[in-house]
Order: structure tokens, then sequence, then C-alpha cells
């Protein structure tokens, strides 16, 4: 499948929330890195990047990301996806040596249709770390979020459970 093909049929919707997920460049497992998960993090975060979407939940991968988000007014689909991916390139080749691009050109995305559904699929994208054998409780993992938390909100950026080997960011 090419990229032309995750373009086909993609519609950008204002007020829909969209299940997204994109790659590392070549699938480097680059995200392993502590101090870059970090910034892309908080930059995930980052009200500039966000603007007037809703970001339901988040969880970054060794060499991938998903976002659950729904779409605002300021861009669509497309153009929110590229900012992240400008702006998460930038602050990661800010600290490290990097010089291949950061992400790969695409995204896959799938629109969420039904409320009934949204919590099924934040659920799934927090269990990621989970399902791939990285952790044995998504709490261990510090490179997640969702609105869900802590009475309706979000709890402080990565604040891992105590037995993470890694510190806080």
């Amino acid at each position: 499948m090419g990229k032309r093909d995750l373009r086909k049929g993609r519609f950008s919707s204002p007020g829909q929330v969209y299940s997204i997920t994109f790659t590392t460049f070549n699938r480097m497992p680059i995200l392993t890195d502590f101090a870059i998960g970090c910034s892309i993090g908080r930059a995930t975060l980052s009200a500039a990047l966000i603007k007037d979407h809703q970001l339901m939940c988040w969880v970054l991968m060794p060499d991938h990301m998903h976002l659950l988000v729904q779409l605002g007014h300021a861009e669509t689909l497309s153009d929110f996806v590229r900012n992240y991916k400008s702006v998460t390139s930038r602050k990661v080749k800010a600290i490290t040596s990097l010089r291949s691009p950061l992400w790969t050109d695409g995204f896959h995305d799938r629109a969420i249709r039904r409320e009934s559904d949204i919590l099924t699929v934040a659920r799934y994208i927090v269990a990621n770390p989970l399902r791939a054998g990285l952790i044995s409780s998504v709490r261990k993992y510090p490179f997640w979020d969702a609105i869900w938390l802590a009475d309706g909100n979000s709890r402080p950026a990565f604040q891992a459970d105590p037995s993470y080997p890694n510190r806080d960011c």
C-alpha cells in the first residue's frame, strides 16, 4: 500500500474523532530513548500544537505513534498531522544528532463514527505497550496520556509508576 492509497476516501471533518497512527522513518526504534520520548511528549501536550483540537489520548511506542483526536476547526486532519510531525521532528533534532527524517511520509487514520466506540479505541491505544510486552502494567509506561484520568483531568505529563526504570520528564 502506497501513500496515495492511504489518502483514498480520506475526509477531514471538524468535530470528528480520529484514531491516527504513523511510524518512524524505516521503523527505527529511536523512540526508546527517554530524552526523545520526553521531548515528543511535551510537544504533544503543547497548546500551540493542539490548537482547538481535543487530544483524547496518545501513546508513543518505540517506532510509532498513536493519537486519538477530536478535530477542531483550525486545521484539516492532514494539516494537523503534518504540523505534529514537523514540530516533534524539530524538537528531536534539537537534542540529537539525527540526520534522517524522524517520521515516514503519510499516516493511517480511522474515523470513529459511534461515540460508544471512543473509549474502546482509547483503551486499545493506551494498552499498546502492554500488548507489545514493553511493560507489565500500563501505569509503568511513561509515554501516554488520556483525558479520562483523575476526575476527568489529565495526569501531570509522564508521571510514571515509581518502579519505572527511568525518571519523570
